[in-house]
């Protein structure tokens, strides 16, 4: 059976200790339950400012009341509950149904809106925007001192200046509204050079000595070829527009062949510096004297380039290595790379895991660096080779064909290869195709021709290394 303990944890009432302990509910506990419990809760509910938080930062947190700060100024006198509407304590504003003009129209129309009895006589709040532009005026006199011109008369300078007061200088719908039969036929570019060109005259003349003037500018034919290039360029045929997306296409693929070009001219230049910085730390060594000092020599050891070769990790973290760790190859050097240098130490009858000592670790490590250092140089040799023979080739194509002025030369040391097939597109060539033209740069390769390349390159590099 249910005690009124249970009675009151259900409820959620808290009363006084006795009646707490004997578990009877009071009357003022079931009538009025929010009063202590809001009591409580206010007792309960107490914040404290965080550690290292400023007093300051602390009260834009929290007030006294515990409301969030507002997000815009506001006066705390008068709230929302104090202000009341006060209505019947003044008497309504009279409207009044009242005529008006606006003063930006010129034909004296009436007409009719309410408005407030106090605004009664007043003028159109909205004629503030009508906005005219100020078209000069001269008179007979400056005409015939400045503004004369033969293929102008003064009547068509009239008429133009009206039309142009008339239409603000909408100059398309001056040229639709201009009298072409009595005058002589103009285009929107002649209207324009001769109103631009009077108002740059008469600014001259009413000018006062030392004033800044700005002075309209129109360049009548500029504005003449440009309409004639648009107009061009939308009257292209699709063959046209077909040829020169070909030609923008054909452009990208110069610029990254050239960009692809340059950048194996780079790494061409970095293996021959490396090469170089090789040979001349070989001699270095070779005059200096003798003397076992082999930690002195790694720490005194020139900086090479990353590309000479190999460029082994050094083992100077305390603790116990093993000397063979230090012929380990790095993980940069690719499985390619790595057989090949195997069948190169395999060719010169050179162990592929020595005995490692101090000695012979360092003898070996600095053998196949040099090795790789040969590799990629000849590598590099080779496709140089091979695209300076393909250029040969495409020039002696298009000499024959009649392309270039110049005897054809064949190339030295080969056949000359025959022309390649010409074939025309559609629309974009009649006797000759551009490929022959653009293709002499250098054509992508393909990675089966790539492979190819790389892999008799590989070989040669091999046979090579064979011969004493």
């Amino acid at each position: 059976m249910a005690t009124g303990a249970d009675v009151r944890d259900i409820l959620e009432l808290g009363g006084p200790e006795g009646d707490a302990a004997s578990g009877t509910i009071s009357k003022k506990d079931i009538i009025n339950p929010d009063k202590k419990k809001s009591k409580k809760s206010s007792e309960t509910l107490t914040f404290k400012r965080p550690e290292g938080m400023h007093r300051e930062v602390y009260a834009l947190l929290y007030s006294d009341k515990k409301d969030a700060p507002p997000l815009l100024p506001s006066d705390t006198g008068q709230g929302y509950r104090t202000v009341k509407a006060k209505l019947g304590s003044k008497k309504v504003r009279p409207w009044k149904w009242m005529p008006f003009t606006n003063p930006a129209r010129k034909d004296g129309a009436m007409f009719f809106h309410w408005r407030r009895a106090a605004e009664e006589g007043k003028d159109y709040p909205f004629a503030r925007f009508n906005k005219t532009v100020q078209v000069p005026v001269y008179s007979e006199q400056e005409y015939q001192l400045y503004l004369h011109d033969d293929a102008w008369t003064k009547a068509e300078t009239d008429h133009l200046f009206d039309l142009s007061r008339r239409f603000d200088l909408r100059f398309v719908v001056i040229h639709d509204r201009y009298d072409h039969q009595q005058f002589k036929k103009r285009s929107v570019e002649d209207l324009k050079e001769r109103y631009y060109h009077i108002c740059a005259k008469l600014a001259n003349v009413r000018a006062v000595p030392g004033t800044d003037l700005k002075i309209p500018v129109f360049d009548a034919g500029h504005e003449r070829r440009r309409k004639e290039q648009l107009e061009r360029l939308y009257n292209r045929t699709p063959e046209q527009v077909a040829e020169e997306e070909y030609l923008l296409q054909e452009l990208r693929k110069i610029e990254a062949r050239k960009k692809e070009r340059e950048k194996r001219s780079q790494d061409l230049q970095k293996l021959i510096t490396a090469a170089d910085t090789t040979a001349e730390q070989r001699r270095t060594e070779r005059k200096a004297p003798k003397k076992k000092l082999p930690q002195k020599k790694e720490a005194e050891k020139p900086a090479v380039p990353e590309t000479a070769g190999i460029k082994f990790p050094d083992f100077k973290s305390a603790g116990v290595t093993l000397r063979s760790q230090r012929m380990k190859l790095p993980s940069s050097v690719g499985q390619k790379k790595i057989k090949a240098l195997e069948q190169m130490l395999l060719e010169l009858g050179v162990e592929l895991s020595p005995t490692p000592t101090e000695e012979l670790v360092h003898m070996f490590n600095e053998l196949r660096s040099d090795l790789v250092l040969l590799y990629e140089l000849k590598q590099a040799c080779a496709n140089c080779e091979y695209e300076l023979q393909m250029l040969r080739h495409r020039h002696e194509a298009l000499a024959r064909a009649g392309v270039l002025g110049g005897p054809t030369t064949p190339a030295s040391g080969s056949a000359p290869a025959p022309a390649e097939p010409v074939v025309s597109e559609p629309g974009l060539g009649s006797d000759l195709s551009k490929d022959t033209i653009i293709d002499v740069v250098g054509a992508p390769l393909t990675p089966n021709s790539r492979k190819r390349r790389e892999s008799a390159s590989s070989s040669s590099s091999v046979k090579k290394a064979k011969k004493p």
